[in-house]
């Protein structure tokens, strides 16, 4: 009885941590929408040069003879997107600890479904673009802008499943891991050996402090920002893969156990009645105390991982995001917009988001049900998956990024662009419909 009483305290806890999650990220996805609306109106006004200058301007961090100096444009790619990256680690981490990912069964779907939602796309792009230099955004579709789905899937409510906004996510989850990867692996060049064994030893400090059991997150900023990311960036391989390789090493656990905590609470407060209150409503001086010691127990107790996660969100959703979509979501038009939907590399992007996605998506979940592998999420139909595989096409901010990282700036890289922002929309309304239909047939 007892057992069931802790399963249901935990299952509650988890929905209301997921549903705020997930309204944090609806609420993200307006702004990107926003920030993105405003870039492309800038990019194309008389005021256009504006816009290009405000990126191109040059900022030097460090001192002479050890300092960095790039464009705000670059800083915001390289540095605060790492941080994007980062918080990705942290939910990598969390996600396979004791999230989705954790159980095997469950996480045969996500994970196998993000697996079709990336080749797939990336094989309908091939298949348009074959040449060098546009063969090289091959990478571009394949990714899932979660912010952006879950906006668009918060339109209906509280009648969408939670259940495939567990599914989304994870599945977005395990299309980022696949992401790093990809840019790790093919979108690094000039790799400098030295650099990357810099990294590699500022990776092996924050491991052994781990273990160690160094649970100071000053000490892991400081490493990870100064050390490892430097050293990525150093090295050739993009920054931001520092961001995620950070995260995994992260400390877990919490200083004391919580039979640990529970005793300094329990003692704190035996203290805290010994006190007598004063007849306002100003604290004492021991009551401050009590409160200071209460603070710093909560503190000790809540592992590091969880709460860079929960400090860093909020940074990440509403500044780091929008900052990255007003940087690079300002494509400029041709003369003659209707050409560059129609070339080849903006077919390539578009259909992959808009066609890839949800076949690789609904294919290989289904495979992987008939073979008895995985279960469909409880509450869903196929209609179901095939509006979540549709708005997993919503590909925006990191096919975005990975644009970036496949073409030099100039008319490729509007034209993939182009190709996103189509897709990606198109994607989004179908998905909408189709989940908005199939919700109301089943309630019918």
């Amino acid at each position: 009885m007892k057992k069931r009483k802790r399963l249901a305290v935990a299952a509650k806890r988890f929905i209301s941590t997921f549903e705020d999650f997930s309204s944090a990220q609806a609420l993200s996805g307006v702004i990107l929408i926003l920030c993105m609306v405003v870039a492309m109106i800038w990019a194309n006004s008389d005021y256009a040069h504006y816009y290009h200058e405000l990126w191109e301007t040059k900022f030097t961090i460090g001192f002479e003879g050890a300092h960095l100096t790039k464009d705000l444009h670059h800083w915001i790619n390289d540095g605060l997107m790492a941080m994007f990256f980062f918080t990705v680690g942290l939910e990598i981490k969390r996600e396979v600890m004791v999230g989705e990912l954790s159980n095997k069964r469950k996480a045969i779907l996500p994970v196998v479904a993000a697996i079709g939602g990336m080749a797939v796309p990336a094989l309908i792009f091939i298949m348009f673009n074959s040449d060098y230099p546009e063969h090289e955004g091959w990478g571009i579709p394949m990714a899932t802008d979660i912010a952006f789905t879950l906006g668009v899937m918060s339109l209906l409510g509280k009648r969408v499943p939670l259940s495939l906004k567990v599914f989304l996510t994870a599945l977005a989850i395990a299309d980022d891991l696949g992401a790093v990867l990809v840019i790790a692996l093919f979108y690094s060049s000039n790799i400098s050996l030295v650099n990357f064994g810099i990294a590699v030893a500022f990776l092996a400090v924050m491991v052994g402090a781990n273990m160690l059991g160094v649970r100071k997150k000053t000490f892991y900023a400081v490493v990870g920002i100064g050390g490892l990311w430097t050293a990525f960036l150093l090295s050739g391989i993009h920054a931001t893969v520092a961001g995620v390789v950070a995260a995994l090493a992260i400390p877990t656990d919490s200083a004391y156990s919580l039979k640990g905590f529970r005793e300094r609470i329990k003692t704190v407060l035996i203290k805290a009645k010994a006190i007598s209150p004063l007849h306002h409503d100003l604290l004492s001086f021991e009551e401050q105390a009590v409160v200071t010691k209460v603070k710093k127990a909560c503190k000790n107790y809540e592992p590091p991982l969880q709460t860079l996660e929960h400090n860093l969100n909020p940074w990440v959703i509403y500044f780091v995001m929008p900052m990255f979509t007003l940087a690079n979501a300002g494509v400029t038009l041709p003369d003659d917009p209707i050409a560059m939907m129609g070339d080849s590399l903006s077919l390539g992007v578009g259909l992959g988001l808009l066609l890839g996605k949800p076949i690789g998506i609904v294919g290989l979940s289904l495979i992987a049900i008939k073979l008895k592998l995985a279960d469909l999420p409880k509450g869903v139909n196929w209609q179901m998956m095939v509006g979540a595989g549709l708005l997993a096409g919503i590909g925006f901010t990191m096919s975005m990024f990975i644009s970036e990282l496949a073409f030099e700036k100039g008319i490729l890289e509007d034209t993939a662009k182009m190709g996103i922002l189509l897709g990606s929309f198109v994607a989004g309304v179908a998905g909408f419909i189709i989940l908005k239909k199939a919700i109301k047939n089943k309630e019918g």
